[in-house]
């Protein structure tokens, strides 16, 4: 709900203040986010080959049973590296931004640029942990049993949605003209 509030103010501010929406928006490096994009999205599907190695599913691709032979662990390391580049590359956004004359305080569209994309950035940091505490509680097992399975499918559960919920950010922010 809190981000469908977010977007209603994106929406509000595009009708009401198309000026502002006009010359901020010229301000977003958007292949930057493209770029930074992909890798979330890269990391959703790392994520889910985890999910299917601690299903213990089994294809008849050998390049793809090779892959799921790497397990949980290595596939939620994967994703979690791939998650902390994008919160680094929108850390790096927002300096640039800063640099360029777009603090937080400098007009609502900084303000909901910068409190949208900030609070999508905290929901992936606490996916990010997530995936730590997942990848922590694998280790402390000898043999994972199917509670460490629903574990990381929760998880991942948790983390498609992040991205999906990213997904539709982008498109707002950095593509409606």
């Amino acid at each position: 709900m809190f981000f469908a509030g977010l977007f209603a103010i994106y929406f509000t501010l595009r009708s009401t203040s198309p000026e502002l929406w006009a010359e901020r928006t010229d301000l977003l490096n958007v292949p930057f986010a493209l770029v930074n994009t992909i890798i979330l999205v890269l990391s959703s599907v790392t994520c889910q080959l985890g999910v299917f190695a601690a299903e213990g599913l089994t294809f008849k691709s050998r390049f793809l049973q090779r892959l799921i032979g790497w397990g949980v662990v290595p596939w939620f390391w994967v994703s979690f590296g791939l998650g902390a580049v994008f919160v680094s590359g929108q850390v790096w956004e927002y300096a640039t931004l800063v640099i360029e004359g777009m603090p937080i305080s400098a007009d609502p569209y900084a303000s909901a640029f910068y409190i949208t994309t900030g609070f999508h950035a905290l929901h992936v940091t606490g996916g990010l942990v997530a995936f730590l505490l997942t990848i922590g509680r694998f280790y402390a097992v000898k043999r994972p049993r199917h509670k460490e399975a629903v574990t990381a499918i929760v998880v991942s559960y948790y983390w498609h949605f992040v991205d999906v919920v990213w997904i539709a950010l982008f498109f707002v922010i950095y593509f409606l003209k």
